[in-house]
């Protein structure tokens, strides 16, 4: 993480509504040895892939995991993945399993010839542009219980607060120094 960003500074940011639950969603390809970490610093998680999953699959999956402030795992995360696309945040009253199901059911997508298509949403340089490109209905079915997503920015100073406004996205940046 960039010396000017400073994880309480971001962590206050993540923790802003009562009675939430803030996941990170994690991308494997992207955040070394995540499944191992997540084991080790023993995080409430599961993947998002369905079924059991060769290795090297499991290796490079995306995970939702239960993130909690002031914690070895956040510690973990935004020190080393802030500003390296390791993942997003998702601000929700679910539990794991149920938001689990709603993130997993647009993993697939289906290009212009109908083939199947892996969607890299929890990517942070995929969510923050694909958002504002959504029409109601499809806002409506990314968020379905997310109240809001939280992903950096192309500069690592800033933070992309992204909620539903009725029918329409509603979008913040916040500086984080």
């Amino acid at each position: 993480m960039p010396d000017a960003v400073s994880m309480n500074n971001l962590q206050e940011h993540l923790f802003t509504l009562p009675e939430t639950t803030v996941y990170a969603v994690l991308d494997g390809a992207s955040a070394p040895n995540l499944p191992q970490m997540l084991d080790r610093l023993r995080v409430e998680s599961v993947c998002l892939f369905p079924g059991e999953l060769e290795p090297d699959v499991a290796q490079v999956a995306p995970y939702l995991a239960v993130f909690k402030p002031d914690t070895p795992f956040a510690e973990w995360v935004l020190e080393e993945g802030w500003g390296r696309h390791w993942g997003i945040f998702v601000v929700s009253r679910v539990n794991l399993r149920t938001l689990r199901d709603h993130l997993r059911s647009f993993l697939k997508v289906y290009g212009p010839e109908l083939e199947p298509l892996e969607f890299r949403y929890y990517d942070p340089r995929v969510l923050r542009i694909y958002l504002p490109t959504c029409n109601a209905k499809e806002l409506r079915t990314v968020f379905g219980p997310v109240l809001r997503y939280l992903v950096e920015s192309e500069e690592p100073g800033i933070l992309l607060r992204f909620s539903l406004d009725g029918e329409q996205l509603g979008s913040e940046s916040v500086a984080l120094m």
